[in-house]
């Protein structure tokens, strides 16, 4: 299928004294999982509402397709989203509880069973949602983004809750929704989860987008020509290989290496006669360029992470 994105322009917004988006501005493609990352109070959660319609902004777009949301008619049929898994009626059951938004929409009541079952919710769509575990209402939460069968997808923060198989259900579900040309846009805090599932990162930081890029490239960024050396000499290696213009850091047992490609790293060591049993390119972990990027943007920081006894 062929989907329309999400274009967010120069996004502006004050919370009185803070100023919680400050120009923020990142497109959503088709096709392609975006993951959202970045610390709290960064501006993720207000960008989403934006571009849902739910908070107004003092300057700036958010566009679904070319349209504001509010333009929008039966909304659910052009962006389905998930912002807060507890955003529901505990005295209905999941079913009913699909039922309702599908009939406000003007939806087919056997789309319900759909979603239902596209979700693994079969054996407790007719339980109250006020009993459901907060993995179960993530996935009714998800049921109702699917419900219009929308070519956009907005989740923030779907893996909470969930269970090990739940996650790699996740992960699946993601791509294939991007895979049949859907825009999908997710909202996480885990950083393994986001370099599993994601395409594509927009990094942001005190309300403003601080990359926008591939994972790939911005792993690849992130990791330099850097390369690992495992070693019980390492002096010895640090010297033979500076005399070569590298600099570098040493571990226990290791070193890591800037400034020379692998090959090159072995063959001086070997000219060097120094023992080394492994050689390695280094590679960054979406961990890494996470932190890196985002260093002068958190907001709340420990002072010490020293444990006392």
């Amino acid at each position: 299928m062929s989907a329309p994105g999400i274009v967010v322009a120069g996004l502006r917004k004050r919370y009185g004294s803070a100023l919680a988006l400050d120009g923020m501005s990142f497109t959503v493609r088709p096709g392609v999982v975006t993951g959202l990352i970045g610390p709290n109070g960064a501006g993720k959660s207000t960008t989403m509402r934006v571009i849902l319609g739910l908070d107004s902004v003092d300057e700036g777009t958010a566009l679904i397709g070319g349209k504001p949301y509010r333009s929008l008619r039966c909304p659910l049929n052009h962006v389905g989203s998930l912002l807060d898994a507890s955003a529901l009626h505990t005295g209905r059951s999941g079913r009913d509880h699909l039922l309702w938004l599908a009939h406000s929409q003007g939806l087919d009541a056997r789309r319900v069973m759909q979603v239902i079952e596209q979700v693994g919710l079969a054996s407790a769509a007719r339980r109250k949602a006020g009993g459901y575990s907060l993995g179960m209402r993530q996935r009714l939460g998800i049921a109702a983004a699917l419900l219009g069968d929308p070519p956009v997808i907005m989740l923030d923060e779907p893996f909470n809750g969930m269970d090990p198989d739940g996650i790699v259900w996740m992960r699946g579900l993601l791509r294939s929704l991007a895979a049949q040309g859907r825009a999908v846009l997710v909202s996480s805090h885990l950083m393994s989860e986001v370099q599993d599932t994601a395409d594509h990162l927009v990094v942001v930081g005190r309300g403003k987008a601080i990359a926008d890029a591939g994972v790939a490239d911005l792993i690849a960024a992130a990791s330099g020509n850097r390369v690992t050396v495992r070693t019980t000499a390492g002096t010895h290696a640090m010297r033979v290989l500076a005399h070569a213009g590298a600099t570098g850091a040493a571990g226990r047992d290791t070193i890591t290496v800037s400034g020379l490609p692998a090959d090159r790293v072995a063959a001086l060591l070997n000219e060097g006669a120094v023992p080394f049993s492994e050689i390695s390119a280094h590679r960054a972990t979406l961990e890494d360029v996470y932190l890196d990027l985002t260093r002068e943007a958190v907001e709340f920081r420990a002072t010490s992470t020293e444990v006392t006894r």
